[in-house]
């Protein structure tokens, strides 16, 4: 079976990481097929969401593979600034899932740890079964840690308790992580990934213009200056108020009843 699986639902494109047996630790396949998979969505019309889970119940994805680490072979040859560049590639994983102009949720189905949990703080929101935990643990084998983890963790959390994270590697279960703002909701492991894909049909049928303008304000908002943030919002605003889906929102809106949006 392969190691990373992809389907299409409701206008929600579905990614698993399949590595159960691993804790869905991340493989060349996984990264190969989750790159892939997120460029398609960016790019393709029919999708208006983005939901990314591990199979099985114990695990969203326990980070980078440690016994393939310990093994070495891979990099053989390689300079350090290969391993650098085939990383930083890598990464643009975290990069598609924080900035692409659709939704994106990571549902966390199990332990979240070192880039799975960076790749989980990547995504829009985080959905989260009550057994579900998350770790950096990068300290626990001697790495500083990649995929993004540092700037999403403390913008979440604040540099103080992103570092004390870093540096202590405690598990956070599911009620710590929603009182920090990692989770931004909890749900019992049973009804998760229901109530996930439910959340994610709703946007996928809510106004796909709209919400590609309102990552771009976020974007705005997280890196640059309010001038630029306002900018941003306001070319936004206007760009937005000229769709078909603004015009019949406001007219669903004057006929009380529900719009029908069509990404244009």
């Amino acid at each position: 079976m392969s190691e990373f699986m992809r389907s299409v639902e409701g206008g929600v494109m579905r990614l698993v990481l399949n590595r159960p047996e691993a804790m869905n630790a991340l493989s060349p396949a996984i990264m190969e097929g989750l790159m892939a998979a997120l460029e398609d969505a960016a790019r393709d019309p029919a999708i208006g969401c983005i939901v990314v889970r591990g199979a099985g119940d114990k695990a969203f994805c326990a980070g980078g593979d440690v016994k393939s680490m310990a093994a070495g072979g891979r990099h053989v040859g390689w300079t350090t600034e290969m391993k650098i560049e085939d990383l930083r590639a890598k990464m643009r994983v975290s990069e598609l899932l924080h900035e692409m102009g659709k939704p994106t949720i990571a549902m966390v189905n199990g332990v979240a740890a070192g880039a799975g949990l960076a790749i989980a703080l990547a995504a829009d929101m985080r959905f989260a079964a009550k057994s579900a935990r998350m770790t950096t643990a990068f300290a626990k084998i001697g790495y500083s840690g990649d995929f993004g983890s540092h700037y999403f963790l403390h913008k979440l959390v604040g540099t103080a308790k992103a570092r004390e994270l870093y540096f202590t590697s405690e598990v956070l279960d599911s009620a710590a992580m929603e009182k920090l703002g990692l989770a931004n909701r909890i749900f019992d492991d049973a009804v998760l990934d229901a109530e996930t894909m439910a959340f994610a049909k709703s946007l996928a049928a809510g106004p796909r213009i709209g919400w590609w303008h309102a990552k771009r304000n976020m974007k705005a908002a997280e890196d640059g200056s309010l001038a630029h943030a306002l900018d941003v919002e306001a070319a936004g605003m206007i760009l937005t108020g000229q769709t078909e889906d603004h015009k019949e929102a406001a007219k669903a809106f004057a006929e009380k009843r529900k719009a029908t949006f069509k990404g244009r």
